[in-house]
């Protein structure tokens, strides 16, 4: 990691969420019907001696309840809605609660009395006792109690967003989400997650694997523009008994226009700021064998100084391209794969501008490494131009914008 004083202008570690997201089994919320005196009961109806009273009353039809969920079912998804439905008679009362005690769950009798629906939330990893009052035509009244459990832990899925919630980034920083659990009903957590913008700008997604899934507009966001994500992810099945387990809005919002544009061609770096020509600064990019990767980059984060050995990027003692460990100052990453724009070794300053000897990196004079350390943050874009390699993969860090947008927007779900 780095050494010194690292800043991390974004990732969102979590999005204010919780985390293990994901519910899962499959309880079946089927309903179940009995009748009052299929149950233990209590009450005047069927639990106390015939009478001359009770022989007086006409005979009626006892009460038949539909309960859902089932009794003692399990993974309950948090989402569903207890409800009873009687007929041949009314319910009293009814209430819902943990079984291990807490406040009841708000429900709503029908006017009618036939009818109780819950109207709170549930919450995971908890049994529930559903006790009911069912009253007959003659107004006996029987009690009955229905126990069921909502989804484990072990099934919540939860998610953490970059940037994080508040994080204020460079227009070419792409909305990821990173989930606890892999998601195999795409389209259903799309669909759970609407993303808007100031701007008016309207992306996609994209799947870079199972698990994580980034979504940008077709051209960089517009500067001083706000990004919003509201996220309903509880109660959604991920797929494979895994359950979305948190609700969140979050947002993020972009700076000024901040561009860094390189080209082999002269070995040169030219900085924009809103479109306007800033600073030029010489710079030597990968060498043949190592050669930078052209196109967008994003800034991932950046640190003061940052221990660099040859061993992360698979080189051993006695390899030909093989170096010591050197500390960089003024780095800034632009790929998962290793690649900074740093500040030259000492060995390197004299060759900026005139050839490439570095693994990859952009490497730059002192005061043009810290000129991009002071003034580009998380998400500015950095363009690397005619090095005769391929543009960076979407994978390697934000290499998003090298891909082209139909491809982007044509990627299937499952």
């Amino acid at each position: 990691m780095a050494q010194g004083r690292t800043k991390r202008r974004g990732w969102i570690v979590g999005p204010v969420l919780a985390v293990t997201l994901l519910l899962g089994g499959g309880t079946a919320l089927t309903s179940c019907s009995f009748a009052a005196e299929d149950v233990q009961s209590s009450g005047s109806g069927s639990s106390r001696p015939a009478s001359k009273d009770a022989e007086s009353k006409p005979a009626v039809p006892e009460p038949v309840a539909v309960v859902t969920p089932e009794a003692d079912a399990v993974e309950v998804n948090p989402i569903s809605v207890p409800a009873i439905t009687v007929e041949q008679g009314t319910l009293e009362s009814a209430e819902l609660a943990p079984v291990s005690g807490g406040e009841p769950v708000p429900g709503e009798l029908s006017a009618d009395g036939t009818t109780w629906t819950a109207t709170g939330t549930l919450a995971f990893n908890t049994p529930y006792a559903l006790t009911f009052t069912l009253a007959d035509a003659n107004g006996d009244t029987s009690t009955q109690t229905r126990k069921f459990t909502t989804v484990s832990t072990a099934n919540e899925a939860n998610a953490v967003m970059y940037p994080q919630d508040g994080s204020v980034v460079g227009t070419g920083q792409p909305l990821e989400l990173s989930f606890s659990e892999p998601v195999l009903n795409k389209q259903a957590v799309e669909e759970a997650i609407t993303v808007t913008s100031t701007s008016g700008q309207v992306g996609a997604f994209y799947w870079i694997s199972d698990t994580k899934v980034r979504y940008r507009a077709e051209e960089f966001w517009a500067p001083q523009s706000t990004i919003t994500v509201d996220m309903k992810l509880l109660g959604v099945d991920f797929g494979n008994g895994m359950i979305g387990n948190f609700n969140k809005t979050a947002s993020f919002s972009t700076h000024n226009n901040r561009l860094a544009v390189v080209d082999n061609a002269d070995k040169m770096m030219r900085v924009y700021i809103d479109g306007q020509l800033t600073r030029t600064f010489p710079v030597t990019l990968g060498n043949e064998d190592w050669p930078s990767t052209i196109g967008y980059h994003v800034i991932m984060d950046q640190h003061e100084s940052i221990p660099f050995r040859a061993e992360s990027i698979g080189l051993k003692p006695g390899d030909e391209h093989y170096y010591e460990p050197v500390t960089a100052h003024n780095a800034s990453r632009i790929s998962n794969g290793g690649a900074f724009i740093h500040e030259a070794l000492p060995s390197a300053q004299p060759i900026l501008g005139k050839s490439n000897v570095s693994h990859g990196c952009i490497g730059m004079s002192p005061e043009g490494a810290k000129y991009i350390y002071d003034n580009f943050d998380a998400g500015d874009v950095v363009q690397v131009l005619n090095t005769g390699y391929g543009p960076m993969f979407v994978w390697d860090g934000f290499g998003d914008w090298n891909m082209p947008w139909a491809e982007w927007v044509s990627q299937p779900k499952q």
